[in-house]
């Protein structure tokens, strides 16, 4: 992947990680415009001189809708980042989940499933044009009290596998994103607080490190988030422990938002 002078658009790029990424590829030359539903966020992209679209990605129509106004609006689009993304606990016995996770579900995996099936007919007559899916180690080591969140970041991974195979014979190159737990507000104030979680600049450094150091690389993996990409690779009693012994870990320290559902 080329680093600079790229026309690069950043779904949920408006906050978090995606603003992240956006703020460091355009200190690297880039031009990068922010797609996100939130108009007060999206005030704040143009603010830091972003261009920006606006974008519903539980809507067909409104995916479809940004495909065409990027085209039509910066013609050298060769780049896109999937990275909005809702992450929501859900006590699946209450049985009342179901807006939850279809929200989730639209948004993580069929958006940016759909968003790429408008944008690749464009990126086939680039010279040379990138895809990249951020997921979550917990696509590889799922968190309980995110179940659905946890599918459609497994989903994701495994869609960018395909994709990657079938465009293996074109100019268009497919990575994948694999972040840890970082300071972010997707979940609230408390992840973007919390000191266990990575801060938001060094995971944006370590990506970054890692693509200029590898640039052919078809997945970016910090330190944090190696664990879990492994987990499998170590066998399945290793595999059982981690998965068991975090979750346990995770549902007693967050033993009161969870009895609250």
């Amino acid at each position: 992947m080329k680093l600079t002078d790229q026309t690069i658009l950043i779904t949920g790029g408006g906050s978090g990680i995606g603003l992240g990424l956006a703020e460091a590829f355009k200190k690297m030359g880039n031009q990068v415009i922010v797609a996100g539903r939130s108009q007060s966020k999206l005030e704040m992209a143009r603010a830091k001189g972003f261009e920006t679209l606006t974008v519903d990605m539980t809507s067909q129509e409104s995916i479809e809708g940004l495909a065409k106004e990027a085209i039509q609006k910066f013609p050298n689009l060769n780049c896109v980042i999937h990275n909005a993304g809702i992450m929501k606990n859900e006590k699946l016995i209450n049985g009342d989940n179901a807006e939850a996770a279809t929200d989730t579900v639209l948004t993580n995996l069929l958006g940016p499933i759909l968003l790429n099936s408008f944008l690749l007919p464009h990126f086939k007559k680039q010279k040379a044009a990138t895809i990249i899916t951020v997921t979550s180690g917990l696509a590889y080591v799922p968190l309980s009290m995110t179940p659905t969140y946890c599918a459609t970041k497994a989903g994701i991974h495994s869609y960018t596998e395909s994709l990657r195979f079938q465009l293996k014979d074109t100019a268009i190159e497919v990575k994948e994103i694999v972040p840890p737990y970082v300071q972010t507000h997707l979940m609230g104030e408390r992840q973007a607080n919390d000191p266990n979680a990575m801060p938001l600049d060094e995971f944006i450094n370590e990506v970054i490190s890692i693509l200029k150091n590898n640039p052919s690389t078809d997945e970016v993996i910090v330190q944090r988030a190696a664990s879990f990409r492994q987990a499998a690779y170590k066998g399945e009693a290793n595999y059982k422990e981690m998965f068991n012994s975090r979750n346990e870990f995770l549902l007693n320290a967050r033993k009161t938002e969870w009895d609250a559902l």
